[in-house]
């Protein structure tokens, strides 16, 4: 049983969906990626009995899978985050790799996102319950990108941001853990930790040889503010990138869908009504309006009630004049469907009613889901 290693503890979380596919002693599928395990009795024999087939901790060369097949960004989900961990991990250590991996990291992230963004953009919206800061991190890239595309930003300026998305936290990975469990006001000396954090990352990358001038600038401009508020020189206006506010705003929602020990998260209504007020003073109106047309009303990932009360989530957003498509779930009697059903938002029947609680987001095999199993 070479090909498969035990799950560490504390790698999993209750309430969350597993982040890959969980394996029995034989190597049999245990549990599927996007089951939530409800109990810690049941988190202990998942430890106790489960196993998990090693991630690639190495980028792979842009486009190495791109020629045999369309990205399961579920499949892969493990892959990036282990390839993220690593490559910042080579950051701060200075390693002579850490430049080649940076880019690959982003290269692998921009090739999911462009093969198969509705799937892409649920990652985000599946794991936002309780992320850890290389999920969190993760998601900043693919928003970033999206946004990118949006506007139609040439490739090497997108890859830049990317770069930016996945570097900017550098500094606060040590203490984010800490930051996020606070349930009171920020120290003085914590404080200060995050207003220094972007000259700290831009001095660990450059003393890793990466030089990217148009990377750095983003990452130092990131939490500038138009009105002048921001830090750490207080620009506004046009002085601030457009990219360092893409990267802003990635951030910014990113924190809103996510639970906090301060808070609870906002549901994707109030996040999209706090959105359409970032275009007043703090970014360029049309950064926050094209995140609003990203994600629409109900961006995938996210799990609603139909008007016939089944229960399901969202898999694509609209093309043109077809509606969001939802692969229920539950049926309108409470009971579990052996399968999924999909369902055109746009027929009156199938309209989404409300949003369905997160927290209580029903286990789901995402891959089978999203049209990726025995592909």
């Amino acid at each position: 049983m070479a090909d498969f290693i035990r799950i560490a503890p504390g790698a999993l979380v209750i309430g969350k969906p597993l982040p890959w596919d969980v394996f029995d002693t034989s190597g049999a599928v245990l549990l599927r990626q996007g089951y939530i395990i409800p109990s810690d009795a049941q988190l202990e024999r998942v430890y106790e009995r489960g196993q998990i087939k090693p991630v690639v901790s190495r980028p792979r060369k842009f486009g190495q899978l791109a020629d045999q097949h369309a990205s399961n960004p579920f499949a892969e989900y493990g892959d990036l985050l282990a390839t993220l961990e690593a490559t910042l991990s080579a950051i701060t250590s200075q390693a002579p790799s850490a430049k080649k991996r940076l880019l690959g990291s982003a290269r692998m992230l921009e090739r999911v996102c462009k093969q198969a963004p509705d799937a892409t953009l649920a990652l985000v919206h599946l794991y936002s319950i309780n992320p850890t800061i290389y999920e969190q991190t993760l998601f900043y890239g693919i928003l970033s990108h999206f946004i990118a595309r949006q506007f139609n930003l040439e490739h090497k300026r997108t890859t830049s941001l990317v770069l930016s998305a996945l570097t900017a936290n550098l500094a606060l990975i040590p203490v984010i853990d800490q930051l996020n469990a606070s349930k009171h006001v920020l120290t003085a000396e914590q404080r200060a930790v995050i207003r220094k954090h972007p000259e700290r990352a831009v001095e660990a990358l450059q003393a890793a040889g990466i030089s990217n001038s148009r990377m750095l600038q983003c990452i130092m401009q990131h939490h500038e503010k138009a009105d002048g508020s921001g830090y750490p020189f207080g620009l506004s206006g046009s002085d601030i990138l457009p990219e360092a506010e893409i990267l802003a705003l990635a951030e910014r929602y990113v924190a809103m869908i996510t639970k906090r020990a301060y808070r609870d998260r906002m549901d994707i209504v109030g996040a999209r009504k706090l959105l359409r007020t970032l275009g007043n003073d703090q970014l360029r109106p049309a950064i926050p309006k094209a995140l609003l047309e990203i994600l629409g009303d109900y961006p995938p990932g996210v799990v609603v009630r139909l008007a016939n009360d089944e229960i399901g989530v969202v898999k694509k957003r609209p093309e043109g004049h077809r509606g969001a498509i939802v692969s229920t779930i539950i049926s309108p009697r409470g009971t579990r469907y052996t399968g999924t059903f999909e369902r055109n938002t746009n027929e009156p029947e199938y309209a989404i009613t409300r949003l369905e609680d997160a927290e209580a987001m029903p286990s789901m095999d995402f891959s089978l889901i999203w049209g990726f199993r025995n592909l």
